[in-house]
């Protein structure tokens, strides 16, 4: 398996986790631990490239996971973290293509309703956007606005309002990139994401404690743009399809280094995951 050192994608989920009565917290289980659980069923899925020289096939490799125990109280500010996963992609992404964020989410997803019942308060998510084809024409708009069509016809009720933010750690561009990355996802007809405004002040962002080490990315944090708007629902699912849209709107705005997204609500509904 070819892990390129700079392909790194992880996930970090924050908020509240009820182990299910079935699991003993005491009990470390081999089998049934986050880091298993998520190969196992990665795997399952057909995204997991197998840990051997030469291997063929899927989306990443796999490079670690765990869940957290129970947390004490935490300020809503500062929600605790529940679980986290770490990959490395094992190609370049296909040409039209967007980052498999959505593939990695929905795994992580199932993996946490495995081991309980979250409620999630806000994600953090390492984006490998230099892994995207920047070439002129090249970009994965289209495949996206096509998955789109999943949330066609979903509750209006769990419309969210959330704020997302986009980090560059010490590379600049992604500010300068910020108000054509607003007009590019305003330009298209779709309902995940309707985006009210875009802020480069550090007022509004959600600051969580940082997700991985800087040697990762350009860390530490330091360069934000905060995105306003609405979100068809508050799940990973959706969380995953903006994720792929906005590394995709920075690629194309000329963001060539990794981008640390942190998403949260800005008025929590009364929705739980897993």
């Amino acid at each position: 398996m070819s892990i390129r050192p700079d392909s790194t994608m992880f996930a970090a989920l924050y908020g509240e986790l009820v182990v299910h009565p079935w699991r003993d917290p005491l009990v470390a289980s081999s089998s049934s631990d986050a880091y298993s659980l998520f190969v196992a069923r990665s795997s399952a899925m057909g995204w997991l490239t197998e840990a051997e020289e030469n291997a063929v096939g899927g989306l990443w490799g796999m490079n670690d996971a765990g869940h957290d125990p129970a947390p004490a109280p935490a300020p809503r500010s500062r929600p605790p973290r529940v679980a986290w996963f770490q990959v490395s992609l094992t190609g370049p992404v296909p040409d039209g293509r967007p980052l498999p964020v959505q593939a990695f989410l929905s795994c992580a997803d199932d993996v946490v309703a495995r081991i309980g019942t979250a409620h999630l308060r806000a994600v953090q998510l390492l984006l490998p956007v230099q892994s995207l084809d920047a070439s002129p024409g090249a970009g994965a708009v289209m495949p996206l606005l096509q998955d789109a069509g999943w949330f066609a016809g979903g509750d209006p009720r769990l419309r969210a309002r959330v704020r997302v933010t986009l980090d560059g750690g010490q590379d600049p561009s992604v500010r300068s990139a910020a108000p054509g990355i607003l007009r590019w996802v305003r330009e298209f007809d779709q309902d995940v994401f309707r985006c009210d405004a875009v802020s480069v002040t550090d007022d509004d962002d959600l600051v969580l404690e940082p997700a991985v080490i800087d040697e990762v990315w350009l860390g530490p944090a330091h360069h934000r743009v905060t995105f306003h708007g609405t979100l068809a629902e508050w799940s990973l699912e959706a969380l995953g399809w903006l994720a792929a849209f906005l590394a995709d709107a920075g690629s194309r705005h000329g963001v060539a280094t990794p981008l640390m997204l942190t998403a949260g609500l800005s008025a929590e509904p009364d929705t739980r995951l897993g």
